[in-house]
C-alpha cells in the first residue's frame, strides 16, 4: 500500500453541528492520522483562490459564501491510500447518494452543506496541502499500541 497525504476540511456546517471530534475519530478509526490541523476562518480571497478551479461554474459564488460563513478545520491526513480512503469515508458529494455510515450521509444537509472536503487525486492533494500548510507544519508520527 502507498503512504499518502491528503487535505481534509471540515466545513462551517460541521462546526455548527458540533461534530469535529466525531469526524476526526472516523478518520483515525480508518487508519488516517491528522499530521497537521488548524482552525481557520477563510477570507473571501482565500476561498476564491482555493476553489478557483470552479470559478466558471454556477455554484462558485454560493460555495465561496458558504466556505467563508464560519470557521473551518483544515487538516492533512496521512495513511495508506489516504486520498481514496478519505473519499470513501466522506461519501458521495450529494449526501442523498452517500452510502450509510459515511460522514456526508450521517452529518451533511445537502450538496452545498456537505460537511467535508477532500482532495480528489495526488496532484490536487499536493497543491491543496501547500495552499494551507508549510512543510514545516506537517508532523508525522507513529502509533504506539
Amino acid at each position: 500500500m502507498v503512504q499518502e497525504r491528503t487535505l481534509s476540511i471540515i466545513k462551517p456546517d460541521g462546526l455548527e453541528k458540533g461534530v469535529i471530534g466525531k469526524i476526526i475519530a472516523r478518520f483515525e478509526e480508518h487508519g488516517l492520522k491528522p499530521v497537521a490541523i488548524r482552525l481557520a476562518h477563510l477570507s473571501t480571497r482565500e476561498a476564491e483562490g482555493f476553489y478557483a478551479v470552479h470559478k466558471a461554474r454556477p455554484f462558485f459564488k454560493d460555495l465561496v459564501t458558504f466556505m467563508t460563513s464560519g470557521p473551518v478545520v483544515l487538516m492533512v491526513l496521512e495513511g495508506e491510500n489516504a486520498i481514496q480512503r478519505n473519499r470513501d469515508i466522506m461519501g458521495a458529494t450529494n449526501p442523498a447518494n452517500a452510502a450509510p455510515g459515511t460522514i456526508r450521509k450521517d452529518f451533511a444537509t445537502d450538496v452545498e452543506k456537505n460537511t467535508v472536503h477532500g482532495s480528489d487525486g495526488p496532484d490536487t492533494a499536493k497543491a491543496e496541502i501547500a495552499y494551507f500548510f508549510r512543510e514545516t507544519e506537517l508532523h508525522p508520527y507513529a502509533y504506539r499500541r
